[in-house]
């Protein structure tokens, strides 16, 4: 069973499904990404860890966090051509998960790297700092730095009322970008995960998803409409 949500499922916000998801969502990305990728390419999922702590009272809480990625290299001399990361929850709301991804971004761009960011989250303060002036009202972002030109950014918006964007992908300057419908891994990776199993839709979103007045009323409607409230 599909997510009822057009795009992104705010329900999987949380620290008991999103591991899976990403690690579903990354591993669709690049099946689709794979079958694209000409000789002079080889890609591969990778995975960075990190313990974050938090004080509670007189204790410190440590909790140790994985999150994958997404490589691309030259095939001859293994130099790194794009780096794709899919942002988590920890990476927008723990000091450790933004240094940690803030730190595999600068390595990325000291090589001279493109980069994709996609951020399906809601929660939290968004990893990237530039104006939001012209852009439209949006709720998920995929944001694209070419090698060339690692303080410009390409932005692709969807809000919670929408389908999710195909973007491209940038590869070496002399080669055509990759086109990836992000939608499509979504939905291959909410089928593969098997959430609609995992999700009751009955209940409220997640308390960490910061919705607001609208964002409730059409969700609302929309779980409604689909007989599962």
């Amino acid at each position: 069973m599909p997510s009822p949500f057009p795009g992104m499922d705010p329900y999987l916000e949380t620290p008991k499904l999103w591991p899976a998801f990403q690690h579903q969502l990354l591993a669709c990305l690049y099946q689709i990404l794979l079958p694209g990728l000409v000789d002079r390419y080889r890609a591969r999922v990778g995975t960075r860890t990190y313990v974050s702590e938090m004080p509670l009272f007189t204790s410190i809480i440590r909790e140790q966090f994985a999150e994958e990625y997404i490589e691309i290299r030259n095939r001859t001399d293994g130099k790194l051509v794009t780096l794709l990361e899919v942002v988590g929850p920890a990476n927008k709301t723990t000091p450790a998960g933004r240094q940690a991804y803030l730190d595999a971004r600068q390595q990325a761009v000291a090589q001279r790297a493109g980069i994709v960011e996609i951020d399906l989250i809601m929660q939290g303060k968004p990893m990237l700092t530039y104006s939001r002036d012209g852009l439209p009202e949006y709720d998920y972002a995929v944001t694209v730095t070419r090698s060339n030109a690692p303080d410009r950014y390409e932005i692709y918006t969807s809000t919670l009322q929408k389908k999710l964007p195909k973007f491209k992908l940038p590869l070496a300057a002399d080669d055509r970008d990759a086109l990836l419908d992000l939608q499509a891994a979504f939905a291959r990776a909410y089928d593969l995960g098997t959430f609609s199993s995992q999700i009751d839709y009955k209940n409220a979103p997640p308390p960490d998803v910061p919705f607001t007045d609208a964002h409730r009323t059409w969700s609302d409607e929309l779980l409604k409409q689909m007989k599962l409230r």
